[in-house]
C-alpha cells in the first residue's frame, strides 16, 4: 500500500489508496480460513468475521429497517436523544463536509440514536447492536473522529477489529469521513511495520489486536495510556473468539479508566454481552429489535416428496406452471448445490451458484449478474441466508430445510432465507421441499413457532401450481 515516506498516511490521501484497498478485499478468500467442511455432509460454517465482511461489501447502501430500537439507559444522566439531521449533532465543519461526501443525508436509526449520546459531554460508554447494513461503521467513525485533538499529535483513539480485512474497511470509511480535516490514520495490521525507537504521531489507529499488542507492549511505538477512545468493532466475534477475547481483555487493562469505550456488533448472545457489560463501565445499552417476524406478504407452502430426486422434480414441475421472476434455491451443503445448478443447467435454466470455496471477488461477481438478471435462479447455501435485497425475487425455495449442529430446525435461518422474497411490499412465495418425516417433522416446528400456515402443495396437480402464482 503506497504511503509517505513516514509509512502514514493522512486521510487526504483516502482516493488514492482506493483503488489498492480495492484489491485487498477483492484478493480475499473466506475458504482460507472461514469455512469448515464436516467429515459427513459438507455442511458450510461462515467465519463471523468473514461473514461480516461480505455484508459490509455486499451493501450498496443502508437498509431501510421497520425496527425500533430498544434503549437502556443505565446512565440516569445520559443526555440520549434523537437527532434527525446531522447538522444537529453540531459536527466539527470538516467533518459534516465528509459525512455530505459519503452521500449520508441523514442519520440511520442507529446513528440518530447513538451519536448524541456518543458526542456528549462528559464521554459515555456505549455498548449498540443493530443489524448489518444500518450504518454501525460511520455511527462509531463520526464519534472516533469528532474526539480527535489535531494539536496533540500522538494517538489517542483506538479501533480494534478481528480481522485485516474488516480494519481496511474501517479505515476507507474513516478516510473518507477525515478528507477534509488533518486528522492522520494508521493501519495496525499484519505487513504494516514501525522501526524500532520509534513513536507514532498518528491520531487514530485502527488494527487488530495482536499487532496493536506488539505495537504497545512491545515496541512502544505508542502510549496506549493516552488513548481517550477505545472501540471494538465486531464486538461479539471479538469477545466470542478465544485469542481475540484473551488479547482485547490486555489492551482494555492497559486503557485509563476515563478512556470512552464504544462497542458494536451486529448480534450479541447473552453471554457475550454479559461479559461486554462486565468490561464496559456504566454503558448506555443500544439494541435494534428483531424486524418483526411478520410473514403476512409470504405464502409458506410444503411439498412432500420421496428423494432428491422427487424434489428436482417438483421444482420442473413448479418452473413448468408458473411464471418466476428470479428465485433463489437454499441447499444445506456445497454438493448438493452444485448437483442441482449441473442439473437445472442441463434442463436449460439460466443458474448461478454461490457458496463458500468462492472468494469474495466471485461471489460478488455472481451476486452483480444475479442482480442485473443475468441469471434467474441462485442456487446458495446459508452463507447468503441474509444480506441481499433483489427486488425481483419472487419466490424461494429451500430444498433443505435450515436445522441447527443438532439437527433440529433453525427458525431464524429460515426467517431470514424466506426474507430474501416479499421484500419492498411485494407478495412473496416460500416452498419447503420436505423427503423425510424428520424434514417433516422441522416443517412443522417452524410452522408453529411463527404462528404462520405452511400450505400442503401438490407439486404433480398443475391446477393447484397455477394458483399459487395468481
Amino acid at each position: 500500500m503506497s504511503q509517505n515516506p513516514e509509512n502514514t498516511w493522512s486521510a487526504a490521501e483516502a482516493k488514492e489508496n482506493q483503488q489498492e484497498i480495492a484489491k485487498l478485499v477483492d484478493n480475499l478468500s473466506l475458504q482460507k480460513d472461514g469455512e469448515a467442511k464436516s467429515e459427513d455432509d459438507g455442511v458450510d460454517v461462515s467465519n463471523p468475521a468473514d461473514a461480516s465482511l461480505l455484508q459490509k461489501i455486499i451493501r450498496k447502501g443502508l437498509i431501510d429497517t421497520r425496527s425500533e430500537l430498544d434503549i437502556i439507559r443505565q446512565d440516569p444522566n445520559s443526555p440520549l436523544y434523537s437527532a434527525k439531521t446531522f447538522e444537529e449533532l453540531k459536527l466539527k465543519p470538516e467533518l459534516l463536509k465528509g459525512v455530505y461526501a459519503m452521500n449520508f443525508n441523514k442519520p440511520s436509526k442507529i446513528q440518530e440514536t447513538a451519536l448524541p449520546t456518543l458526542l456528549a459531554d462528559p464521554p459515555q460508554n456505549m455498548i449498540a447492536q443493530s443489524q448489518s447494513g444500518t450504518g454501525k461503521t460511520a455511527a462509531f467513525v463520526i464519534a472516533m473522529l469528532s474526539r480527535v485533538d489535531t494539536s496533540k499529535n500522538y494517538p489517542q483513539i483506538l479501533c480494534l477489529s478481528p480481522t485485516y480485512e474488516l480494519a481496511i474497511q474501517t479505515g476507507e470509511v474513516a478516510a473518507k469521513i477525515a478528507q477534509f480535516s488533518p486528522i492522520k490514520l494508521r493501519y495496525a495490521v499484519r505487513g504494516e511495520e514501525v522501526a524500532r525507537g520509534s513513536k507514532l504521531d498518528d491520531h487514530i489507529i485502527i488494527g487488530t489486536p495482536g499487532k496493536v499488542l506488539d505495537w504497545s507492549s512491545k515496541f512502544r511505538v505508542f502510549d496506549i495510556k493516552k488513548i481517550s477512545v477505545f472501540v471494538l468493532d465486531e464486538a461479539d466475534v471479538m469477545i466470542a473468539t478465544q485469542g481475540h477475547q484473551d488479547q482485547c481483555t490486555r489492551i482494555h487493562k492497559q486503557i485509563p479508566t476515563t478512556c470512552q469505550m464504544m462497542l458494536f456488533s451486529a448480534t450479541y448472545d447473552r453471554q457475550v454481552m454479559e461479559f461486554a457489560q462486565h468490561i464496559v463501565k456504566n454503558p448506555i445499552v443500544i439494541k435494534l429489535l428483531r424486524e418483526q417476524e411478520s410473514l403476512d406478504n409470504i405464502t409458506q407452502y410444503y411439498v412432500r416428496c420421496r428423494d432428491q430426486d422427487e424434489k428436482y422434480q417438483a421444482i420442473q414441475n413448479i418452473y413448468g406452471v408458473i411464471t418466476i421472476g428470479q428465485a433463489i434455491i437454499f441447499c444445506h451443503t456445497r454438493k448438493t448445490a452444485s448437483w442441482l445448478a449441473v442439473k437445472m443447467t442441463k434442463d436449460g435454466h439460466s443458474v448461478a451458484v454461490l457458496s463458500g470455496e468462492l472468494t469474495v471477488e466471485q461471489r460478488l461477481a455472481v451476486l452483480d449478474r444475479f442482480r442485473a438478471g443475468l441469471e434467474k435462479v441462485l442456487i446458495t447455501t446459508n452463507v447468503l441466508s441474509r444480506g441481499i435485497d433483489v427486488e425481483q425475487v419472487t419466490i424461494v425455495v429451500n430444498f433443505d430445510l435450515p436445522v441447527d449442529q443438532e439437527g433440529d430446525a433453525d427458525c431464524e435461518t429460515y426467517l431470514h432465507r424466506i426474507g430474501r422474497t416479499g421484500r419492498f411490499g411485494k407478495n412473496g412465495i416460500a416452498i419447503n421441499l420436505v423427503d423425510s418425516e424428520k424434514s417433516m417433522n422441522v416443517c412443522r416446528t417452524i410452522e408453529k413457532h411463527f404462528g404462520k400456515k405452511i400450505h400442503l402443495l401438490d407439486a404433480d396437480d398443475s391446477d393447484e401450481i397455477e394458483k399459487i402464482g395468481s
